[in-house]
């Protein structure tokens, strides 16, 4: 069995008996078991009641996070007319093309956090399904990233617009920020993602719905919120 570092021993301590703790103390104990060297990145992690692998059980959407995540997000802006070449460049957007940049994804490439096309791009975008894909960079309408207004949907992602998708087990992870962010917040990124997946309940979904969630950091430990309390704070709003 491998030896514990003396940061790890400290932080297990600190989290004994420190489960099904309220949104507001898991964000708390978050900073304060944030010891690593870098700033480390607050997420939750959700388990839902649903089956991923029938079409109407899915969830998928995205979310504007009030304070951002803390992290400068690259976006690739696929779109052809001159106009919104120039809009995606006023915007933010740190790589603008068409046929050169599909090209370029075409041979690997991917060195961008998000990506938005604009709809007569996407035929030749659609082709980068494998490459993009798995990768969770695929631009959708749904999302919001395949659009004729390129501008403004760089303007979101640059504020705090992320993306979220159910995998094939369940489960959904989110980034709601960093732990240089004070308490509050954490709290209100995480309130904006909590809310906005509890409404994007499927009705195929029979049950309970919201049936884990958990805080923690990146080098952190997680902290598991009482999921029913949790639907019924969110519930109220």
């Amino acid at each position: 069995m491998p030896k514990l570092s003396k940061r790890v021993r400290e932080l297990r301590v600190k989290v004994e008996d420190k489960q099904n703790v309220s949104l507001e103390e898991a964000a708390e104990l978050v900073k304060e078991c944030a010891t690593a060297k870098f700033d480390e990145t607050v997420e939750l992690a959700f388990k839902l009641g649903v089956d991923p692998r029938h079409a109407d059980q899915m969830v998928r959407g995205s979310v504007s996070l009030p304070h951002g995540t803390g992290k400068p997000v690259r976006v690739a802006v696929f779109c052809k007319q001159a106009e919104q070449q120039e809009a995606a460049k006023a915007a933010g957007a740190d790589f603008v093309g068409d046929d050169d940049l599909v090209a370029k994804v075409q041979e690997g490439w991917t060195d961008f956090d998000a990506a938005v096309a604009a709809p007569d791009m996407m035929g030749q975008v659609g082709k980068l399904g494998k490459v993009l894909g798995p990768r969770g960079l695929m631009p959708t309408p749904k999302a919001g990233t395949v659009t004729p207004n390129v501008g403004e949907a760089v303007e979101e992602i640059k504020r705090g617009k992320i993306d979220f998708r159910v995998n094939k087990n369940a489960g959904i992870h989110v980034p709601v920020g960093k732990t240089s962010f004070d308490t509050q917040q954490i709290l209100e990124n995480a309130g904006a993602v909590i809310d906005t997946i509890l409404k994007a309940r499927p009705a195929a979904c029979k049950g309970t719905y919201l049936k884990g969630c958990a805080m923690s950091s990146t080098m952190g430990p997680g902290f598991r919120l009482d999921p029913a309390a949790l639907t019924a704070q969110f519930r109220t709003k």
